[in-house]
Order: C-alpha cells, then sequence, then structure tokens
C-alpha cells in the first residue's frame, strides 16, 4: 500500500521529493526497511505526536512547502493533489495552507493539504490539545483567524465516497478496484469513478463507514487528558 502513495506521490506535478514519516515503533520497522530498500529518504518519530514527528521530517529535509498525503490511501490522485498544490501556489503569499477537506468534496482517500514551512512551525509551536499533535494540521485549520486558509473543491461533491483504508472492508474495496484497472497506469479519480459507474455494487463494499472517525475518537479523548505548555 505505502508503495502505491510514494510511486503516486512522486507523480503530483510540482512536488521535489517524497518523504516517508513513520514511529520509532518496532512495529514500524517494516516500513524503514521498505524506504531504505527504494531509497526514500525517511523519518522515524513520535508514534502520538504525529506534528511532532512533520516538524522533524522537515527539520532533516528543508522544504519551504509541504504537501501532507497519509500512506492509507492508496488511490491517491496525483492530478486532484496536483491541484491542490497548484491553487497554494497560485495564491503564494496570500495563503498559509490550502486542501480539499474543508469542506470535504471529493471523495474520503484523495485529501491532500498543502502548508507552509512558517505555518507548520507555528502549530508545532503552539498546539497544546493531544488532537491538534495527533493531526498535524488541524490547530491550523481550527485557527482561520491567524491562518490564511484556502479549499479546492469539486463538483458535484463526491464525498460520500470512500476510498481510505481503515477497516477491512476499505481493504477489500480497493483490492477490488486495483484488481479490475491497471495498477501500472496510475489510474485516478475519474478511471475510479468510471469504474463504479460500471460496477455500482463496489461502492458498497465499504458504505456506511464514518469519516474521521479517527479524528472524532481523539476530540473526545480531549476532555480526558491534561493538555501540555506550547514549545517555545
Amino acid at each position: 500500500m505505502v508503495a502505491h502513495v510514494v510511486d503516486r506521490a512522486l507523480a503530483i506535478d510540482g512536488v521535489d521529493g517524497v518523504v516517508l514519516a513513520t514511529t520509532v515503533a518496532p512495529a514500524d520497522d517494516a516500513l524503514a526497511d521498505f524506504a531504505r530498500r527504494y531509497d526514500i529518504p525517511c523519518t522515524r518519530g513520535s508514534e502520538d505526536d504525529v506534528l511532532d514527528r512533520f516538524h522533524q521530517a522537515v527539520g532533516e529535509h528543508p522544504a519551504d512547502v509541504i504537501v501532507r498525503v497519509t500512506a492509507d490511501c492508496p488511490l491517491l490522485d496525483p492530478r486532484v493533489s496536483g491541484r491542490v498544490l497548484a491553487e497554494y501556489l497560485r495564491r503564494a503569499g496570500d495563503v498559509d495552507y490550502v486542501s480539499n477537506v474543508h469542506p470535504p468534496t471529493y471523495p474520503d482517500g484523495l485529501d491532500t493539504e498543502v502548508v507552509s514551512r512558517e505555518a507548520l512551525e507555528r502549530a508545532w509551536r503552539d498546539a497544546d490539545r493531544p488532537s491538534d499533535r495527533e493531526h498535524v494540521t488541524s490547530y491550523i485549520w481550527h485557527n482561520a483567524s491567524t491562518f490564511r486558509l484556502g479549499n479546492v473543491a469539486t463538483e458535484p461533491s463526491r464525498a460520500h465516497l470512500r476510498w481510505t483504508v481503515d477497516e477491512l472492508a476499505d481493504l477489500e474495496f480497493v483490492r477490488a478496484v486495483y484488481a479490475r484497472l491497471d495498477a501500472g497506469s496510475r489510474f485516478g479519480m475519474d478511471e475510479v469513478l468510471d469504474l463504479l459507474s460500471a460496477e455500482p455494487e463496489l461502492a458498497r463494499m465499504n458504505a456506511g463507514l464514518a469519516r474521521n472517525e479517527g479524528y472524532a475518537r481523539s476530540l473526545r479523548a480531549d476532555d480526558r487528558v491534561t493538555v501540555n505548555p506550547p514549545r517555545r
């Protein structure tokens, strides 16, 4: 799965390189081995404080603009992600953060976020809620009065479609898509939509699962955890 995501991330127009940001947990040794085997830069950091892990990755592999995609999205479409990056670059100097998820109109699994290094640095320094440490950018898009935000949308909305992999049903759906389409062609959103139009039963394989349930759990956990002081 991560090989597909890396390949697709490298194909995003305007991306200069990809860094695999994983954890120091022994369970993720396999990911670090994968990165070494395919000569992909890899940063290993906190398992829970993912914002700190991203901050560490940018420190080790400096970049002025960071494109965030996640390894549980093997149907990531480089063309969609490229639109988000292009919008950020078009508005360079006027935005700190651009995504296609606030509000979401693309299928869940095509999520792309673009953030400036300065905004990520400020979030790393000031975010204190555990949910904001875990979900990297939530401190930024929760503070629209502080950060300049942008969004890329599509019509009609396809936010109800679930193309990410969190549950076994999601994995079975993605495997079914890859079995029917040419993986070597790096197919994108339009090709998957055409497939679902021809075989609508595929979309029912993982229908009914909530979007961003992990983030909802983190918010509930915030109420039970004492926040940490901001970093300086």
